[in-house]
């Protein structure tokens, strides 16, 4: 081989080896620059959120100095006790109109008519249950007088109609 053939490829192996090392600095570089970019972003944020923290504890300051805690601990008590006041006068106010409608007359009138009503259905359910097959037991079921049965009996026409006329 000839000899200057042989220092111009050690030449040229040199400088492929050369360029590889500056690709790989330049890839590590980029890297690094771009870690450099992500931390400065974070930084600005940080920045960011302690301006934005001073601002609120400026402005709650501000309003610590503008409210006085014993005039709005005072204001509330006196709220809740007027709220009190109101709710006992509407109960109050309630009670009064309930006293003021509700007669007596009427209650004893809704009673009867409500007495009337049972006692009437009571006479149509043993109607329809006399058909009925009932178990026998060993009480005795009818244990009133035949007097007072007969009574009853007597007194289920006048029950149809009193219930009729309403």
């Amino acid at each position: 081989m000839n000899p200057a053939k042989d220092n111009a490829l050690s030449t040229m192996a040199k400088q492929l080896v050369s360029t590889r090392q500056q690709k790989e600095k330049l890839i590590s570089s980029k890297y690094q620059l771009g870690a450099m970019n992500t931390k400065a972003s974070v930084m600005t944020s940080q920045l960011g959120a302690a301006q934005a923290m001073k601002s609120v504890t400026g402005a709650m300051g501000k309003m610590n100095d503008a409210v006085d805690a014993k005039e709005m601990t005072k204001m509330m008590m006196e709220f809740q006790k007027q709220t009190e006041i109101m709710n006992v006068k509407e109960e109050l106010m309630d009670d009064a109109l309930t006293d003021a409608f509700d007669n007596e007359d009427i209650e004893e009138e809704a009673e009867q008519i409500t007495n009337q009503v049972l006692a009437e259905l009571g006479v149509e359910l043993d109607g329809q249950m006399a058909g009925l097959y009932a178990p026998q037991s060993k009480v005795q079921k009818n244990s009133r007088p035949a007097a007072v049965q007969e009574d009853e009996e007597d007194m289920l026409p006048e029950l149809r109609d009193r219930l009729n006329a309403l």
